[in-house]
This record gives structure tokens, sequence and C-alpha cells, in this order.
């Protein structure tokens, strides 16, 4: 039976029942679903609203179906409206009257907010930790090659001699301010809804401050019409989603190039990798590939969540039950994502050989040979120029800033000496960077 069976003198026909139908999305917050009924039938007992016995019968039949559900010994019913009305109707098939009795005071409107908060709180934990175990592989493996001399580049073009612990630490950092967003937004959404009713609160002498503790909330929120209307959290969760997968789409592309033979800096393990079905000698790096690809997913479910709410009059409106797809959705792929890199970066072998190659060509140290010039009291713009003069008369005779002979540099300025070799060596160009 529908749990707002009363005022219609007919059954639904099927295809409403099969459109308005959340639980195929809605049964992963079982557990957030019981927990946060035997919350406020703990209160409503407290407060004298239901008896004790018939507080303790729903708790601990709620107890009883949890572990039912848990077990396999209870399956949720696919046919259910969703969660809450299968939960509570099961309930009352067990214990009877009381159990008709858990939905005082309370509305499925602030029911389904209080799980929506419960269980992204337990997705932010998880997805924490991932992203924590993710930023030490990035970290592991850049301590490991610290001294690898690789090039730096803008505009995909070599710049600048830097170290592989030096790229690494940049998506190292990156990942910790994702990690700063996740705590924000959880902190922002750990207010207990419940209590908030259908959107006016209740008559009934409930305790909010009760059950915003039971249920670890900081406190509970002041304007029942926010209360079961806002999704501001799955937003702001979803766009903190969306920048992790900015950057992990960005490292996985980095990835893309340095396994090509281009570049060749790193090589994937076979156990990370695909090949062809007709090349027999491709190794493809699948993963980084997909990592890019479902970045669009994640900012598909952002777009969804911000075009749901924003032309909706307050307070509940039904197209909100769309909020989980997108969220959850959002979750689920940046986890499968992040758990997916981290045994690929630790078995992830690099080349440092044919990084200082790379380093080698590319006149990466031309700033550090202008540098060189200002340091015998050159003006920077001049010094600049001339540097530029000696790239150009390298590329013309195929030599490098290393290999060009210092009467070829006297040439262009006559404050060149010998030290230039010194100050353009790339092992000193990084150490004088503090890489």
């Amino acid at each position: 039976m529908k749990l707002w069976a009363g005022r219609f003198s007919k059954e639904a026909d099927k295809k409403t029942n099969d459109f308005n139908s959340s639980i195929a999305t809605d049964s992963r917050m079982f557990e957030e679903d019981i927990n946060g009924s035997i919350a406020h039938a703990t209160m409503l007992a407290a407060q004298g609203i239901i008896s004790k016995e018939d507080g303790a019968a729903i708790c601990e039949g709620l107890e009883q179906i949890k572990r039912d559900i848990i077990s396999g010994e209870l399956l949720i019913d696919p046919n259910a409206e969703d969660i809450h009305t299968f939960v509570e109707a099961t309930l009352t098939q067990r214990i009877g009257q009381a159990g008709k009795r858990l939905h005082t005071g309370r509305s499925r409107n602030d029911q389904v907010a209080v799980d929506v908060r419960l269980t992204l709180r337990k997705e932010c934990d998880a997805l924490y930790a991932l992203v924590k175990g993710l930023i030490a592989s990035l970290q592991g493996k850049a301590d490991e090659y610290k001294g690898a001399i690789m090039p730096g580049y803008t505009h995909l073009q070599r710049a600048q001699p830097i170290t592989f612990a030096t790229h690494l630490g940049a998506y190292v950092e990156m990942l910790t301010r994702d990690l700063g967003r996740l705590e924000d937004a959880k902190k922002r959404m750990n207010v207990s809804p419940l209590g908030s009713g259908a959107l006016a609160g209740t008559t009934y002498p409930i305790d909010r401050a009760m059950t915003a503790e039971l249920l670890g909330f900081d406190g509970y929120m002041k304007n029942t019409l926010d209360g079961v209307s806002d999704r501001d959290f799955c937003i702001e969760l979803a766009s903190a989603l969306s920048i992790i997968m900015v950057h992990l789409s960005r490292l996985s592309e980095e990835i893309v190039l340095w396994c090509s033979w281009e570049f060749k800096f790193v090589e994937l393990d076979d156990a990370f990798s695909t090949g062809s079905s007709i090349m027999p000698q491709k190794k493809n790096p699948d993963i980084t590939e997909l990592v890019r690809g479902k970045s669009g997913r994640v900012f598909g479910d952002l777009i969804t969540l911000l075009t749901v709410m924003k032309g909706l009059p307050l307070a509940y409106n039904k197209d909100m039950q769309e909020d989980k797809d997108a969220i959850f959705d959002a979750f689920d792929t940046v986890k499968i994502c992040v758990d997916t890199l981290i045994p690929m970066i630790d078995t992830m072998r690099v080349i440092p050989e044919n990084m200082r190659k790379a380093a080698a060509g590319g006149f990466i140290n031309a700033t550090d040979c202008a540098d060189y010039l200002v340091s015998k009291g050159l003006p920077f713009r001049d010094a600049y120029k001339a540097t530029g003069e000696i790239v150009a008369l390298c590329i013309k005779s195929g030599e490098t800033l290393e290999s060009l002979p210092l009467e070829k540099y006297k040439e262009v300025c006559d404050l060149f000496d010998s030290g230039v070799y010194e100050a353009i060596k790339l092992e000193n160009c990084v150490k004088r960077r503090g890489m």
C-alpha cells in the first residue's frame, strides 16, 4: 500500500508507478534510512509522543530488518515505491500496529533529505581515503625518482628543466586542495533537516536537537522550508567531484603522452594496459583514456543537478528525486577512477634516461644562459636578446648550448667565459631552483 493512500479512489496506473518509483536508486540508502528512523523513533518515545514499548519495538524491528538486508535474508522489493515505503511496510508486517506509529511527526520530504545527507557523508569519507591513497602513490613515485630531470613544458613545448618529482608534486598539490574541498562541503552538509516535516515542521513536541545528535550531525536546519528543499550540498559536492576529475583527466593525458613512443618517459605495467585486436605491437593506456572520458560524465552530473534545481519554487518538488541518480553516479565514477589509478601509478615504470635525453634538447636551459649574462652585469633584456642569438646560432649549426664552442659564445657577447657551461648544466639549473 502507498504511504499516501486514502485520498485516492483508484490505484495508480502501472506506468505511473514505474515512472514514480525510485527504489532502484534509493535502495542503496537502506542503512541510512533505517538509522534515521531509529533516531526518530527513539526521540518520539523520549518525548512521550509514542509509548516507550512501541519505541522499543520499532527500534528492535528496524535493527533486525537492517541485519536481514545486510545478510541477504531479506531482499528489497524492486516493486516498492521507494526504500522508505519498503522499510516501513516490512516493519509493520513484522511488529504490527506499532510500526504504523513510526512516521508520526515526520514526512518523506525530511526523511529523504536526512537519508541523502547521511549517505553522502559516508561517500565523502570513502572518497577522502581514496584520494589520500592516490596522493601517497604519487608522492612515493616522486620520492623514488626525485633526481630524475625532465623537460618542463608550456604550450606543450619544452620550456625549462624540472624534476619528475616536481611534476608529480603539482598533482599532489591539486589533490590536496581537493581534500580540502571535500572536507569543507561535508562540514556544510552535516546539518540535520529531520523535523522539517513536509515543509512547515510539526505540531508534535519533537526534539530536533536530539535526533541531530543521535545521527552525528553538528546541529539542525532552522528553516524548515530550506530543510526539505535544499540540495546545495549535492551541487557543491558535485562541483568538488568535477574538479577532482579535471585533475585526474589532466594527469591521465600526461601519462598517455608519456607512454607514447614519441616521449617514452614511462611504461605502464601489463596488468594496467590493453592491446589491439589487429595490431600485435600495441600497448594502450586505456585506463587513463577512460578516466579522461569519464570526466565528462561527472561534469554532466553537476549540470544535471544545477538544471534540476534552477527553477524550483519552495519547498519540495518531485524533480528533486533526480538528485540521487546524479550525485551517486558522480561519487561512484570518481571512486572507481581513483581506485584504479592508484595501483597503475604504483606499478608504472619510470624511464629517467629518456627524460634526461629529452631535457638535453630544446634549449630548455636558455633562461639560465641569459641569467648568467645578467650575473655579469648585462641588463636582462639585453641578455635575453643575446641568448636568443646564441640559440639561433645553435639551430643553424646543429649544436646545443652545451656543445657550442666558447668562441662562438664570445662572438655574440664578450661577457661569456667558460663558466657558462656550469651555469647551463641541467643538474645545476634544477638545483639552483631548489627542485
